[in-house]
């Protein structure tokens, strides 16, 4: 009897560590599907939106109108429409290059990859939030830190940490959830020494092109909690059947 319990468990064991690596894979492939869910949110294959965004800092306070265009996640062009002395300056992203257009000067200036993290046209996003060079899931391995009820409400948690050879400056970025509608509410960005850098909320949930998602983008830099940058979408529909010819050096002249 001694040694039949002996050879059951011996059975047993290995089974367990199989039934176990399963929930886990299950469950990582879960995350990463989360991830890419809120990766391509507001991208679709192809998109065309337009949004207002409002900069608040300690010496002004500016609007921007723009109107934005993307095609799956090699290409994106986003043009300022008012006000009227930054009208047609326009981001683009085709592939691995980005460029800026200045109508002012009628100057394209090509943007390095040092310039991704740098602040667009003065406000606190960058222009790899704009064009979204990078992806989540590219660049760093997600993993669920906490599921369950925090402040009265059902969240997920899920942080972010690069992957070795990840071009990113982000020690960790911390993302969570609405966990009954699995949509983003805020964003927070840490340095490499695992300070807060920046946060971002994401508020005003409404159906725009056949989807509910955030509309409105507030980003808050840690250092300065009295200066915020919001983005607001009037519109934004997807699948609209642009082509890579659309994404063209040409088009950052185009009015």
């Amino acid at each position: 009897m001694k040694w039949t319990i002996i050879a059951a468990l011996a059975l047993a064991l290995p089974a367990t560590t199989i039934a176990s690596a399963y929930a886990e894979d299950q469950s990582q492939d879960r995350v990463d599907q989360l991830i890419e869910r809120v990766d391509d949110l507001w991208r679709g294959r192809s998109s065309e939106g337009v949004f207002e965004m409002r900069v608040v800092t300690e010496h002004y306070t500016r609007k921007m109108r723009m109107k934005s265009y993307s095609l799956g996640k090699d290409y994106s062009l986003v043009r300022i429409l008012s006000p009227m002395k930054e009208k047609g300056t326009t981001t683009l992203k085709s592939n691995n290059d980005i460029y800026t257009y200045l109508p002012k000067t009628d100057r394209t200036i090509r943007l390095t990859s040092g310039m991704m993290m740098g602040s667009w046209m003065g406000s606190h996003f960058t222009n790899d939030d704009l064009v979204k060079e990078s992806r989540l899931l590219d660049d760093y391995t997600a993993k669920l830190t906490f599921e369950g009820e925090r402040g009265g409400e059902q969240l997920i948690e899920i942080t972010l940490t690069p992957k070795p050879d990840a071009a990113v400056v982000w020690g960790k970025v911390v993302l969570l959830l609405d966990a009954k509608t699995e949509l983003p509410k805020s964003q927070v960005y840490y340095d490499e020494d695992l300070e807060v850098q920046r946060t971002m909320t994401l508020t005003e949930v409404k159906e725009m092109g056949g989807r509910r998602l955030p509309t409105r983008m507030r980003m808050v830099p840690a250092d300065k909690p009295n200066e915020m940058t919001e983005m607001i979408y009037d519109e934004l529909q997807f699948d609209t059947g642009l082509d890579e010819g659309f994404f063209s050096i040409s088009k950052l002249r185009k009015r």
